[in-house]
């Protein structure tokens, strides 16, 4: 056993010896010694501490004094520096700075960009609207522009012929007369209610495109160009004006509480106040497609607040 641990001390040491000589040989103990003994002096050298004295200028004494070594002065700036950083972070996160950070918004910033945006649009598409108005104003001033034709028509006859085509046959006269004999004293009887029907007249010819339904107040119709409006009923104009959706649009309040809407209109010969005739020409529609019916005419006729269905009311 003692020969063994001889042999494997001899073979470590001889191995040792090998390893040293081929050291020697390669001239790399003296590297490794040089750059040991610079990693030593680097070390020393900073920590190695200085003086700082502060002289009184008249009696030149050292009134306070610190050491420092160049060690200690990075980490004392690195500390610096690291605190500085916290609190401008601290500063920006709970301040409102944080807003003036490029790619930092609230939550709610994009929504009301978008809306502002919308905003901006229409605005954009108002003056646009407004700026052919003034053009049109500033051909008709100039008399660059020509009026348009008027089609006169006598509307007091027309009503006649219309009531006259709808005259009482013998057996509904005598129906109506025995119908007012017996409700004479019934205090039920509502004494708005009337026997005389109201004859509309057509607000423009062309071609009905979209069908009234409950999800439309109204009815389009395809026109021709230039093509007049006319009131379908005797009333005064409550409104007149170009309007973001729907372009020119004119009101006119009826009797016996009929309301007629006249919509995407291109030009408007009566204002709010006016008093128009049944058959009176009260704008000019443009020839919008057939497939498109946001261009085209749009009409409507209400009665007591509700929609009625202009197919049913007017022969067109």
């Amino acid at each position: 056993m003692s020969k063994i641990k001889k042999n494997f001390r001899f073979r470590v040491l001889e191995c040792t010896f090998d390893t040293i000589s081929n050291l020697i040989s390669q001239n790399l103990i003296p590297q490794i010694m040089t750059k040991k003994s610079k990693l030593k002096k680097f070390f020393h050298k900073i920590r190695f501490q200085y003086r700082v004295s502060v002289l009184n200028e008249n009696t030149l004494e050292e009134s306070w004094h610190f050491r420092l070594s160049r060690l200690s002065v990075m980490l004392y700036v690195s500390l610096f520096v690291l605190i500085t950083f916290i609190l401008l972070a601290i500063l920006i996160i709970a301040t409102p700075i944080r807003y003036y950070l490029p790619g930092y918004g609230s939550m709610g910033d994009r929504a009301t960009f978008i809306s502002k945006s919308i905003t901006v649009d229409s605005l954009e598409h108002q003056l646009q609207l407004h700026s052919q108005y003034l053009t049109i104003i500033k051909g008709i001033v100039a008399g660059d522009v020509q009026s348009d034709s008027l089609i006169v028509i006598d509307s007091i006859g027309l009503t006649k012929i219309a009531e006259d085509a709808i005259e009482q046959t013998k057996a509904e006269q005598k129906f109506i007369a025995q119908y007012e004999q017996d409700e004479k004293y019934n205090i039920d009887v509502n004494p708005s209610n009337t026997n005389k029907r109201t004859v509309f007249y057509r607000p423009a010819k062309g071609v009905i495109t979209p069908v009234y339904s409950d999800n439309r107040y109204g009815i389009s119709i395809a026109t021709g160009a230039n093509e007049p409006i006319m009131s379908v009923l005797d009333g005064t104009v409550v409104m007149a004006r170009l309007t973001f959706d729907y372009g020119w649009v004119i009101q006119i309040q009826h009797t016996h509480d009929f309301l007629s809407v006249y919509k995407n209109n291109t030009k408007l010969y009566k204002s709010e106040g006016d008093r128009v005739k049944a058959g009176e020409v009260i704008a000019v529609a443009g020839g919008g497609s057939l497939d498109n019916a946001n261009q085209q005419f749009y009409f409507e006729l209400w009665h007591n607040g509700d929609s009625r269905n202009p197919n049913e009311e007017i022969i067109f």
